[in-house]
């Protein structure tokens, strides 16, 4: 209705009720919250974190409302036949821009349960958002810092223990466990930089995903693996606040979690390569739909299974 305003009023008009809307949803989340740590009973609690996710629900509801006042935007989203609210999902998605986050929200809002993401620990200090995504359970991460062991020995440490925790909470009430796998917005520098053998790809991080599937993987009911295309090329969220993004192309695919994507990653090192593998491969078809939709033809890919398991 209102995408005609000159793009700076535009991305101005978003970014209040964006920031309106967060606010108004915060301070009922923390109210819930505070009730929440207030009394230690575990049927409270869960009650506690029905109400948080509801609000979290309209808070998303509220963002989409907006987008559709202010922007105009061609959605050509497939793949989301026979998901259900109630359902346990994992969801694996590429990475490029803020603007993801909210184009995962928009299109699963209401389809599956309430999407929970892995944050960097710095996140915590964002304001409002920091202290919701807290209070509804967001697992924070450190920073890994560089080298394969250094890598490896947080993994198995903080992080490990961080995941297996929020894996736990996950497993009360249905819910969306979210995965950016590469860590990081791709970029063409990024991917030179790690020498990625793929075009629109960095190389997927397989630890996380491992210890999620390895801790809740026979209550998962699917693996979501998602593919989003921005057409016109990837632009800053501010860009995109400014109506500046008219096309998203989204395509998601519902994968089988099968016995032979569950094992101990670190210590069954047959394992670990055979996961390597299927999500390397994963990510491969993944990188040919990216340059297909890109290309205006898209070639149909089946699911990739985890080949040669005991």
């Amino acid at each position: 209705m209102l995408h005609f305003l000159p793009a700076p009023v535009n991305g101005a008009l978003s970014l209040i009720l964006l920031s309106f809307n967060t606010v108004a949803c915060c301070l009922p989340l923390f109210l819930v919250a505070f009730l929440k740590l207030a009394v230690p009973f575990r049927p409270w609690r869960k009650c506690c974190d029905v109400v948080l996710n509801g609000i979290a629900e309209g808070w998303i509801l509220g963002n989409n409302l907006s987008l559709k006042l202010t922007k105009k935007i061609h959605w050509d989203v497939k793949g989301l036949e026979g998901l259900k609210r109630n359902g346990w999902y994992l969801v694996l998605a590429n990475h490029q821009t803020w603007t993801d986050i909210v184009v995962l929200q928009k299109i699963f809002w209401r389809k599956i349960p309430f999407l929970k993401f892995f944050l960097k620990k710095e996140l915590i200090y964002v304001p409002f958002l920091g202290l919701a995504w807290w209070a509804l359970d967001f697992p924070f991460m450190e920073r890994s810092p560089r080298g394969m062991a250094s890598r490896r020995s947080r993994a198995r440490g903080g992080d490990l223990a961080a995941t297996v925790k929020a894996c736990e909470k996950f497993k009360t009430i249905p819910i969306s466990v979210m995965n950016f796998v590469e860590g990081t917005r791709f970029t063409p520098e990024k991917r030179d930089g790690q020498r990625s053998p793929f075009r629109h790809l960095l190389r997927p991080k397989a630890a996380g995903i491992a210890i999620v599937l390895a801790s809740m993987g026979e209550q998962l009911h699917r693996i979501l693996d998602v593919t989003i295309v921005y057409p016109e090329g990837v632009k800053s969220f501010w860009a995109f606040l400014c109506g500046r993004v008219t096309r998203v192309k989204v395509r998601v695919r519902a994968l089988p979690i099968t016995s032979e994507l569950l094992g101990d990653y670190f210590e069954d090192r047959e394992f670990r390569a055979r996961f390597h593998d299927w999500l390397n491969r994963l990510w491969e078809e993944k990188d040919g739909r990216i340059a297909a939709l890109l290309a205006g033809a898209e070639a149909g890919c089946d699911p990739v299974a985890l080949e040669g398991a005991a």
